[in-house]
């Protein structure tokens, strides 16, 4: 399941973006190598990061991964339901189990993301 009106990482992040804002979450290839999420540390709204840099850590039964901020922004909001629910993000890594909003710093960064097609053949390899 990889929806077409996102944007991809190859770090497997999914990136929606709607004006000057862009929301975050993990994708669901991503999701099942991790299995099951037992906890997922979320950044402080308002710290600002640079493309790259490591946005928050989930931890799973079977191992923690650092989710990495697809773009440089500021971060607006963060899912507090995944504070007490972090199964979310293995339930519906699209919708409900999203991570954080960031505010877009450079939207120029979002041509370097992969499009649907070519997240799929990367997953697929």
């Amino acid at each position: 399941m990889i929806p077409d009106e996102l944007y991809y990482t190859e770090s497997h992040e999914w990136i929606r973006v709607e004006g000057d804002k862009a929301t975050v979450g993990i994708t669901d290839f991503a999701q099942r190598e991790l299995q099951d999420i037992v906890y997922v540390e979320l950044p402080e709204v308002g710290k600002k990061v640079k493309k790259g840099d490591v946005l928050c850590s989930i931890d799973s039964v079977k191992s923690s991964a650092e989710v990495y901020a697809p773009i440089s922004g500021k971060v607006l909001q963060v899912n507090e339901a995944l504070n007490e629910q972090p199964e979310l993000v293995n339930k519906d890594s699209y919708g409900e189990g999203w991570l954080v909003v960031l505010k877009l710093e450079d939207p120029g960064e979002i041509s370097s993301l992969l499009s649907a097609s070519k997240y799929r053949e990367l997953v697929e390899e």
